[in-house]
């Protein structure tokens, strides 16, 4: 059966998690200081059953500015977004920074869900709003999408919303399941008599209870004593599913937000990738060389060294190859989208996708890495697998490696790759 995660995007007190409530029964604040403050701070999950009987995952995210790196976090692994504006507040700035993020991280397919329709009395009112928000998608992938007026309070327009998102998820393409599994941590807990519990969106491979896995970048062994879907305990998992995995033998201090649970020896931790960025036009100003900024990969946060290859600056608008030199290790492949963030103040800058995870420190002449990453970026999958046999020469590469710097499973790599 096909999965899909829908992930909400949107300014702050603009209704998201009332909405997901009345949506799902559930309400995903579950924090004592959420309840108190009224707001969200961390991510929330729940399962959606649509018209048809077809179940799908619900991330929900906080929309204040302060939290978008959580935002960041939960928007990895969404298939389909659900843009929240607030029928007597429209567009707003986080409406428009949560928008970015999901253009950057190449979501695909999503919808606008117009909230809080009861607090608006002129019919006039509400067709402005619609017109402007219809003018604020132009150019990007919701652009056309349908606009859902609701009022989560009354019940009001939530058939309709249901009906438009068993379309969406009817035509979103399944995920292979192929190669090791992985998948990025959002959140670690524990339950009394089963230990630690860590849970995220898979993105690849397949799980079994009893199957053994690896934590990175820490490399901690564990073994799967348990596997959920949906809260429903299961035998297997997939990607492309919001998955509860209960880790054997590992505390929960020695994990957090952002480590990976893979296949055991699948992944290599680095501290430097090197990566294609598109830089904002939105930003004001140019991004100098050498910055320091705030790296998101997967789940995880990591402050980082800009170091922008051939150029000594980007102005607003401008995209180049770069490597990033990262103050701690984390593990990636080629293709993983991520989104970066400037040091102080905080603000969403940019993004693109890694091209190579496992890079050297780039030195000299720097024309010709930029050549030499092109063809990463523009080639075929042969072109990337032959630059990197060639870059390593004589001394050879392990599949391994080679299918964490091409992400092809290794079973699909010729043997003429070398040992391993």
């Amino acid at each position: 059966m096909k999965q899909v995660i829908l992930g909400t995007a949107g300014h702050i007190d603009h209704g998201k998690t009332t909405l997901v409530k009345a949506l799902t029964g559930v309400d995903t604040d579950r924090l004592k200081e959420e309840k108190i403050r009224g707001i969200t701070i961390e991510l929330g999950f729940a399962s959606l059953e649509l018209p048809n009987g077809e179940m799908i995952g619900v991330v929900d995210v906080p929309g204040h500015e302060k939290f978008v790196k959580n935002m960041v976090a939960g928007a990895t692994g969404v298939d389909i977004v659900a843009l929240v504006v607030a029928a007597d507040e429209g567009v707003m700035p986080q409406t428009r920074e949560h928008l970015e993020i999901c253009e950057l991280l190449k979501v695909k397919k999503g919808l606008v869900i117009l909230t809080k329709i009861d607090l608006v009395d002129d019919p006039d009112w509400l067709e402005l709003v619609k017109e402007d928000v219809k003018d604020f998608l132009k150019g990007t992938f919701l652009e056309g999408a349908p606009i859902i007026p609701v009022s989560a309070t009354e019940g009001e327009g939530l058939q309709e919303l249901l009906l438009e998102l068993q379309k969406l998820v009817d035509s979103v393409d399944p995920r292979p399941s192929v190669g090791n599994f992985r998948m990025f941590i959002d959140r670690v807990f524990t339950i009394k008599g089963f230990g630690t519990v860590v849970t995220g969106t898979s993105l690849s491979g397949h799980l079994q209870v009893g199957d053994p896995v690896m934590v990175y970048p820490q490399r901690l062994e564990s073994r799967v004593r348990g596997l959920q879907v949906h809260n429903r305990e299961v035998n297997d998992v997939f990607s492309g599913q919001r998955t509860a995995i209960n880790l054997q033998g590992l505390e929960k201090s020695s994990i957090e937000r952002g480590n990976v649970v893979a296949t055991p020896g699948s992944l290599i931790p680095t501290y430097m990738v090197d990566a294609y960025f598109e830089y904002l036009e939105s930003n004001p100003k140019p991004l100098k060389n050498r910055s320091k900024a705030r790296l998101h990969i997967g789940t995880t946060e990591i402050i980082s060294t800009v170091v922008i290859l051939g150029k000594e600056e980007l102005s607003p608008g401008e995209s180049a190859y770069v490597q990033f030199r990262m103050d701690k290790p984390t593990t990636t492949m080629a293709g993983d989208r991520y989104i970066l963030r400037s040091y102080s103040p905080i603000r969403t800058i940019g993004g693109g996708h890694v091209l190579n995870p496992l890079p050297r420190k780039h030195k000299g002449n720097l024309g010709k890495v930029v050549e030499s990453l092109r063809t990463l970026d523009e080639g075929t999958a042969e072109d990337a697998f032959l630059w990197h046999l060639k870059e390593v020469g004589l001394k050879g590469i392990s599949k391994t490696e080679l299918s964490i710097r091409t992400n092809l499973p290794a079973f699909m790599i010729p043997a003429v790759s070398g040992g391993g």
